[in-house]
């Protein structure tokens, strides 16, 4: 058995192959390109296990490599544990690709999730569609700046960017450079109306019989769109033995520091999905409207905490809902409130946030 790390870079890789007994056999410097590691591995000879650091672009090597007749299994190794086990020094490519050999062939590779190949797909899609809403965003409140900034008086409208208040903008005579960057952000506004809504489209094409994402639609705040993002980036909830598992991953719980019988706890986990955390929160705002227990849970935390603090709290009470609801494979349904001392109890509560 062949033992190859590979230290993986935009334009080329360095990739060092150990033999069992940890001798090394060739390192190399070789492009990206699929003839130059097919190369490689064929003239390695046998069976080969391939370690490559979780990056950026990690996911189009790690499809690479899986191709590959001699690659037995390919292992994505989480960065930061693996510098936590192998800190050096002196740090080179070549010394990153042994030292990742090494600790494959020792079975110390810390490893990462690797989500299917499809689902990759998928929340490249999302996350699309997530990019184009907060460029949406941005662009209404550049429109409302230059409004402010000209004193235009506003339509008597609920919302100005719907059918009534886009007509109005487009009817406005306003001269100078002014008029013609408010014509040109309207152009961009329907072309991102339009690519959001085919986004839209393409997402419920491909998940809309998903029971995953039936289950998470009867949980409050968890609209379709996030109940898509949540149901993605979670994945298989049989990886997170515990709602405390799935909380962390999420970034909903403090950093803590304990030494000499002293406990502080700091922000929230900086290393986590951003993406489930974002859908998270979000959902905790929207579940402070639609549910009772939701907000009296939200409310009890603010009275102590503030406002950001009760909705963070709240989302990590969403996830641990989340894990009951996927786990058991049932639709939430919202019991009557507890007593409310038994809702600033977030460890010891979880009968009033399962399914029944």
């Amino acid at each position: 058995m062949n033992y190859v790390g590979v230290d993986y870079h935009k334009r080329y890789s360095v990739v060092t192959c150990l033999d069992e007994e940890g001798r090394e056999v060739d390192t190399r410097r070789l492009d990206n390109r699929p003839e130059e590691f097919q190369e490689f591995f064929h003239e390695l000879g046998g069976p080969c296990r391939v370690v490559l650091e979780a990056s950026r672009t990690w996911g189009v090597m790690f499809d690479l490599l899986e191709e590959l007749g001699e690659v037995e299994s390919v292992k994505l190794a989480h960065p930061l544990k693996v510098r936590a086990i192998a800190e050096a020094k002196i740090k080179t490519d070549k010394i990153d690709a042994h030292t990742l050999a090494q600790l494959l062939r020792a079975d110390l590779i810390p490893a990462a999730y690797i989500p299917g190949k499809e689902t990759r797909g998928h929340k490249e899609m999302v996350r699309q569609r997530v990019f184009l809403i907060r460029t949406r965003t941005r662009l209404k409140n550049r429109i409302h700046v230059l409004l402010d900034r000209l004193h235009i008086p506003l339509p008597a409208v609920t919302d100005l960017f719907g059918k009534r208040g886009t007509d109005y903008l487009k009817k406005l005579e306003v001269a100078g450079v002014d008029g013609e960057i408010l014509r040109e952000d309207l152009k961009l506004l329907d072309a991102l109306n339009e690519l959001i809504k085919e986004a839209e489209g393409e997402i419920r094409k491909l998940l809309g019989e998903d029971r995953r994402v039936e289950w998470l639609l009867t949980i409050p705040g968890v609209g379709p769109i996030l109940a898509v993002v949540i149901a993605l980036e979670i994945d298989e909830i049989e990886r997170f033995l515990n709602p405390g598992k799935l909380a962390a991953y999420a970034g909903l719980v403090p950093s803590t520091y304990s030494s000499g019988g002293k406990t502080f706890h700091g922000k929230l986990l900086p290393m986590c999905n951003k993406w489930l955390r974002w859908a998270l929160l979000e959902a905790a705002w929207l579940a402070i409207r639609q549910s009772p227990y939701c907000r009296a849970y939200y409310d009890a935390r603010k009275r102590h905490k503030g406002s950001h603090t009760g909705a963070v709290a709240l989302a990590r009470r969403l996830s641990e809902i989340i894990w009951h609801v996927w786990k058991e494979q049932r639709p939430y349904e919202e019991r009557p409130l507890p007593r409310p001392h038994r809702l600033l109890k977030t460890w010891t509560a979880p009968a009033a946030l399962t399914a029944t």
